[in-house]
């Protein structure tokens, strides 16, 4: 190979260096599932589960869900769904954490946490047979997750919670994050089933999709009260003081109070004492 070609596939391999070894499944508490290859990663930032006010019941549920899991009692897939920036997503990453530690000190073997994106859902049966093998707890975690026209990973997100021929093994569950209760944008079911022989059929199909999971929970908007109390929540969390007046102009200047609002007040507290806060 001449010396210009040597330098063009040098050039090429710093573009594109080579792909990184699998991880180890069996090692390790929280893992991202990319095109085809499981990777360890820091397990997500925990905010302390009494900081989740005004979502007590999801909460619970949630927590008592996944400990029966990680014990290895049967237990739900869990579709999390409802208004945005309400902890939907926080509040996965931090009742891993408190189970991951209780594991730690008990008798129940681990639980591990893979998080999937919505575009490799289709590629769930291929993670499914990288899991089946080992000996320990997972939840396959999805974040975020809706459907327009995208039937390729609507159907396969669907096959799996029917219980296809590569359904998920019995030692892994799934949650799903969403802003909407059936998953599938109802216009676009709608659309779809204007044109069908049966639309009532279709529609029906199109929306059932969450019903396919044993444990939905609803997150709804914070009203005054519940968006005081998360503030409080956090800021005592964080030994951090405030005034209700300063926490409610705060939110009209973002138009909504939700969880999320509440952390970021939270985190201007902390920057206006000049103090460092760990990011939820």
């Amino acid at each position: 190979m001449t010396d210009p070609l040597l330098r063009i596939a040098d050039a090429l391999d710093r573009l594109a260096p080579p792909a990184q070894p699998a991880a180890d499944p069996t090692s390790g508490d929280a893992f991202v599932f990319e095109s085809g290859t499981l990777r360890a990663v820091a397990p997500p930032p925990a905010q302390p589960l009494a900081c989740f006010v005004g979502i007590d019941a999801q909460r619970d549920a949630l927590a008592a869900n996944l400990r029966r899991h990680a014990a290895g009692a049967a237990a739900h897939d869990v579709l999390l769904w409802g208004a945005r920036g309400m902890g939907k997503s926080s509040l996965v990453g931090s009742v891993h954490a408190v189970i991951t530690a209780e594991c730690a000190t008990s008798s129940m073997g681990g639980l591990a946490l893979v998080q999937v994106a919505r575009d490799d859902l289709d590629r769930l049966p291929a993670l499914f047979r990288i899991l089946a093998p080992v000996a320990r707890r997972f939840i396959v975690y999805a974040d975020d997750v809706s459907f327009e026209a995208d039937e390729r990973q609507y159907k396969a997100l669907r096959s799996v919670l029917d219980g296809g021929i590569e359904a998920r093994p019995d030692h892994v569950r799934l949650i799903v994050t969403s802003n909407r209760r059936h998953l599938v944008a109802r216009e676009h079911a709608e659309t779809e089933a204007a044109s069908a022989v049966n639309a009532r059929d279709v529609l029906d199909d199109r929306l059932a999709l969450a019903d396919r999971f044993g444990l939905s929970l609803g997150f709804h908007n914070a009203d005054q009260a519940d968006y005081l109390a998360m503030v409080a929540g956090y800021a005592a969390a964080h030994g951090l003081a405030f005034t209700q007046a300063d926490a409610l102009a705060w939110a009209a200047g973002r138009g909504h109070r939700s969880g999320r609002v509440a952390w970021q007040f939270t985190v201007e507290l902390a920057g206006r004492a000049n103090r460092a806060i760990t990011p939820a």
